[in-house]
């Protein structure tokens, strides 16, 4: 009987492949992350040299001590579970409410052309000019906060949406409607998914606009939150304070849209066969 040497050729061919398919990541993260690097040395080299003090010009390493420091206390993930929810909310009603009138105006050309230009005529309105009403309204409370975060979402999504139910052709409804299909059913299985790209779009484009609403609103209506903790910081005179809670926000939103609402976009977009999937 002949004896069975192990090929070493298959076990090389193992470590070689995983060392292949991380290459590609790692070549990612690093183009990523060198930017930032880049500027955290420049912001290092140029703190250094200007001489200033650390109120005026904080440097990183003060901004990291602060960091460490409002996780050691526990303030910052109560601020940022507390903003978080808020903005949530604030794009879940934002969403479901735009979508509805995106639908109701496409399904009727009179209604759309009548509310138009007084839907123009808000959108042009940035949220926080109207934060003393809401405030006179509604006080230093959620409510503010809430209703400021829906008024931004509102808009994008809104036209979007109308753009994505105005660009299912009408033959398909005529077809479907031919077919024997009800209102209610046109608008489930055809106007809906058509739309849906559009929808997806707008609700990306808007939550990116609610977060910077929230911050707006927390600034002035809350009493914690990230934009609660940046004014804040300047009362107390912590200016490494201020800068660790715009770094915050900043890695908060590119999580949220990197890790959910781009990868919903594009799904969307495939699914309902805009884009070619890679082979």
């Amino acid at each position: 009987m002949v004896d069975r040497i192990p090929s070493t050729g298959s076990r090389a061919a193992a470590p070689a492949a995983r060392s292949q398919d991380v290459r590609p990541w790692l070549s990612t993260l690093t183009h990523q992350v060198a930017p930032f690097l880049l500027l955290v040395a420049i912001w290092q080299l140029s703190a250094a040299a200007s001489g200033l003090s650390t109120y005026f010009y904080p440097r990183p390493l003060d901004v990291w001590t602060e960091f460490l420091n409002l996780i050691h206390k526990g303030i910052l993930l109560a601020y940022i579970t507390d903003s978080l929810w808020r903005w949530g909310l604030g794009v879940l009603l934002g969403v479901g409410l735009s979508t509805g009138f995106a639908l109701i105006f496409s399904l009727s050309r009179t209604l759309s052309d009548a509310f138009l230009p007084l839907v123009n005529f808000f959108n042009a309105i940035a949220d926080l000019a109207w934060m003393p009403l809401f405030v006179l309204w509604f006080g230093y409370d959620f409510t503010t906060i809430l209703l400021s975060i829906v008024y931004t979402v509102f808009f994008p999504v809104l036209y979007n949406g109308m753009l994505g139910f105005n660009s299912v052709p009408a033959a398909t409804i005529y077809a479907v409607r031919t077919l024997g299909a009800n209102r209610l059913q046109v608008i489930r299985e055809v106007l809906l998914p058509g739309a849906l790209p559009n929808i997806v779009t707008g609700i990306r484009i808007g939550a990116g606009y609610a977060f910077r609403a929230l911050i707006g609103a927390e600034m002035i209506a809350a009493s914690s939150g990230l934009g609660y903790m940046i004014f804040e910081s300047r009362e107390t005179q912590l200016t490494q304070r201020t800068i660790v809670g715009m770094i915050i926000i900043g890695v908060l939103w590119l999580a949220i849209d990197r890790l959910y609402l781009r990868p919903i976009e594009t799904g969307t977009i495939e699914r309902w066969g805009m884009l070619r999937r890679p082979e």
